[in-house]
């Protein structure tokens, strides 16, 4: 009796792990793909102000559409002469995961 105990413990706490490492695994993909949607709609507003690519949409628009493409919500947008700085955040698990982005011309050029 003492040994099935002893093992359906270990099996409690493996399980309770296991389900841990499920939620850290999740926020850290969900973090990842915030961040890459980030960027990419920094870079599309970028490129849309600097005249680099042609869009009817306004700068902010379309990096709004890009967020969207990807899954996240853009709620921060600015654009300084050919910089783009913009906020995008998605929901995981009810915790919202936010990314920041910046695109343009390096500084100084």
């Amino acid at each position: 009796m003492a040994g099935s105990a002893l093992a359906a413990g270990v099996l409690t706490v493996a399980a309770a792990l296991s389900l841990g490492l499920v939620g850290v695994g999740g926020a850290a993909v969900t973090a990842q793909r915030v961040a890459g949607a980030a960027d990419a709609a920094a870079l599309a507003a970028a490129d849309a102000a600097s005249g680099a690519i042609v869009a009817a949409d306004e700068p902010c628009a379309l990096a709004a559409r890009v967020a969207a493409a990807s899954g996240t919500t853009l709620t921060e947008c600015a654009v300084d002469g050919f910089v783009a700085s913009v906020q995008v955040n998605a929901a995981y698990a009810g915790l919202a995961a936010v990314s920041r982005a910046r695109a343009g011309p390096p500084e100084g050029s």
